[in-house]
């Protein structure tokens, strides 16, 4: 599996925990930046993770900035992006699961390394269920892009 990674400043410290965390794991990781704390826009950065993830470039994204909220509605302006936050594990499966999450979302300055590592493992693990009520909704979500 090809993960795309990216940050903003903010976010930055945690995704290379997280980047190392998958490259000991031999994923193959495409990182999208940011490369420092230096300040940026992650608008800049999480267009990059989504259409990495759009274009087949990653199966799966992965973006950080420091609370999660603005990586997750700049991400989700690219169509077939489908990005959340989450700060719990219920959320990180449930959310590939039940609604085909492609990108999870992280603010590194609400959760630490541990739960963000135990996050990721969560996220990865997951798989779009294919039940019928969940292949509809999903059907419906991809509606209102057009």
């Amino acid at each position: 599996m090809t993960i795309a990674i990216g940050s903003d400043h903010a976010g930055y410290w945690l995704k290379e925990i997280i980047k190392k965390h998958l490259l000991d794991q031999n994923l193959a990781v495409i990182d999208c930046g940011t490369d420092s704390e230096e300040p940026v826009d992650y608008p800049d950065f999480a267009r990059k993770v989504a259409l990495a993830v759009k274009d087949k470039h990653a199966q799966r994204g992965i973006m950080l900035c420091g609370s999660g909220v603005g990586a997750s509605v700049a991400a989700n302006k690219i169509k077939g992006i489908r990005a959340a936050i989450c700060h719990d594990n219920y959320s990180a499966h449930q959310g590939v699961e039940h609604d085909d999450m492609n990108i999870l979302v992280l603010g590194a300055r609400i959760i630490g390394a541990s739960l963000a590592l135990e996050l990721v493992q969560t996220y990865l693990k997951a798989s779009f269920s294919n039940e019928e009520r969940h292949i509809r909704r999903l059907e419906k979500i991809k509606a209102l892009e057009h």
